[in-house]
């Protein structure tokens, strides 16, 4: 019987070893393939609207942009798991970072990234995200090299030496 249970959960988190094998959906409500980003660099980072960090969103656009051209993107990643500062729908999240922020890069749907009901991507980044506007970088062969936490700004030179080393 044991092992049975072992081996269901092995099954079950084969697909989280593999960054390009992870499915999500869009803040549209569209499916979307982390496999789209093979061969990009890729900043994952959960946001929020109503946080003190909420600002970077700004400068994550200001970021976003300095490096798109290079196959650079960020991931933007509503959650409403820390001090349920994100109460809107997807609708209102993506009018909020857009009109307010001026957010051309993707958007997830909101969804969990902490407890037993979080979703894919955060499954397969592992660790434990303690707040807002923590940033995950990926590397162009799908591998996480980098965890930042929410106090490193999206311009800072650490994480901009990074991504420029991974580019």
């Amino acid at each position: 019987m044991r092992l049975w249970i072992i081996c269901l959960c092995l099954v079950g988190n084969l697909w989280a070893a593999d960054f390009y094998s992870v499915k999500e959906r869009t803040i549209e409500g569209k499916d979307i393939s982390m496999e789209q980003f093979k061969g990009k660099v890729v900043l994952i980072v959960n946001i929020a609207s109503q946080c003190g960090y909420t600002p970077q969103l700004e400068k994550l656009e200001a970021l976003h942009q300095k490096y798109k051209a290079r196959n650079f993107v960020i991931l933007g990643v509503p959650t409403n798991d820390f001090g349920g500062q994100t109460p809107e729908d997807d609708g209102a999240m993506k009018e909020f970072c857009q009109k307010k922020y001026q957010v051309t890069f993707p958007l997830l749907a909101k969804r969990t990234i902490k407890g037993k009901d979080k979703r894919a991507l955060y499954q397969f980044l592992g660790g434990d995200v303690g707040w807002n506007f923590e940033k995950y970088l990926v590397n162009k062969t799908g591998e996480v090299v980098e965890h930042f936490k929410s106090s490193v700004e999206p311009m800072d030179k650490e994480l901009t030496r990074k991504i420029e080393s991974l580019l």
